[in-house]
């Protein structure tokens, strides 16, 4: 049972409901793209038979996860790796197609929960936000980038409608001193974001746009989209659960798109008349019901989609969208 610290990191936000959604078999092979604390791979690997390819970025995820191997007498494989990468991941185990597929976007509860990992502006810590441990932390974004991009970064992934003000104070301030700590941050963006009582936080938006600028977050979910558009039988199934709005308009957009027959253009004639690739079964997104919003607040914003893939095959891969990339920030273009 969990203890009372940690009351929902054994049971996935509408975990039940997107298991069931991929509609596990025996001798079905299915990928949890976000291993987390294991929620979905434990309640998929309860139908007999079936078999997890489990994938976490987080290392400290996928230690955490080696009971759970032992327990499942073989039937769960652990890999440490991007979710976006799924599809190397199967090949790399012998798979060419696999039979469902379930995503948990966005930062975990124990990330939140874990001071040092520097996500929470409720809990000091290291203004780190790394789901991984490689590559530029917040604090490296903070210190590097220009105005510019800072209001675009915290307008666009943080939808704060005072990204300029709140770039403003961080250039002036990392001017007198290294922004490191999450406090820091947070005290910045309090001073220039005022909050009427009962809102959320002030800095909640400039540090959801900085966790999900660093780890590339909505990259990663268009990416992984993809792939389990290439990877998944016909018949098998994608279930996704999102938390925020970015995350589920990209993910409700590609669903519609790849739901009905192409209708190509001059510049992809190729894809003229495609046959839809998925059916949609969730018209409306699943959202949580009253006990398990009062028992996990988090699930208050969350919504899953599903969909079952058909035998059209897989659409030309999309242009990349129009967004502040990591990599052309840091080098200061």
């Amino acid at each position: 049972m969990p203890s009372d610290d940690a009351p929902v990191r054994h049971v996935p936000v509408l975990g039940r409901e997107a298991v069931d959604a991929l509609a596990p078999h025996a001798g079905g092979v299915y990928v949890d793209a976000t291993f987390g604390a294991g929620g979905y791979s434990r309640m998929i690997l309860q139908t007999p038979g079936t078999r997890v390819i489990a994938i976490d970025r987080d290392r400290t995820a996928i230690a955490g996860g080696f009971d759970l191997v032992e327990a499942s007498d073989g039937r769960l494989t652990l890999v440490e790796d991007r979710f976006s990468r799924l599809a190397e991941v199967c090949e790399a185990q012998g798979l060419d197609a696999v039979d469902g597929i379930v995503m948990d976007v966005g930062v975990s509860s124990m990330q939140l929960d874990q001071a040092a990992r520097g996500f929470s502006f409720r809990l000091n810590g290291p203004l780190d936000m790394r789901m991984g441990h490689d590559g530029p932390s917040a604090a490296d974004v903070v210190a590097k980038a220009s105005e510019t991009d800072l209001a675009n970064i915290i307008y666009i992934f943080g939808e704060e409608r005072h990204s300029r003000a709140v770039a403003r104070a961080i250039v002036a301030a990392r001017r007198e001193a290294p922004i490191t700590t999450t406090r820091a941050l947070a005290d910045i963006v309090a001073r220039v974001v005022r909050a009427k009582p009962n809102e959320i936080h002030p800095a909640t938006r400039t540090f959801q746009a900085l966790r999900i600028f660093v780890n590339e977050e909505l990259d990663e979910l268009h990416a992984a989209l993809v792939a389990a558009e290439q990877m998944l039988k016909p018949g098998g199934r994608l279930a996704v659960v999102s938390f925020h709005s970015l995350e589920d308009r990209i993910v409700k957009n590609f669903l519609n798109e790849r739901g009905r027959r192409a209708s190509g253009s001059r510049h992809l004639p190729e894809v003229d008349q495609a046959l839809p690739s998925f059916e949609i079964l969730t018209r409306r997104p699943v959202v949580a019901d009253d006990d398990e919003v009062a028992a996990n607040p988090r699930a208050r914003s969350a919504k899953l989609r599903a969909a079952a893939r058909t035998a059209a095959p897989a659409r030309p891969e999309t242009a990349a969208f129009d967004w502040p990339q990591l990599a052309d920030v840091m080098r200061g273009t």
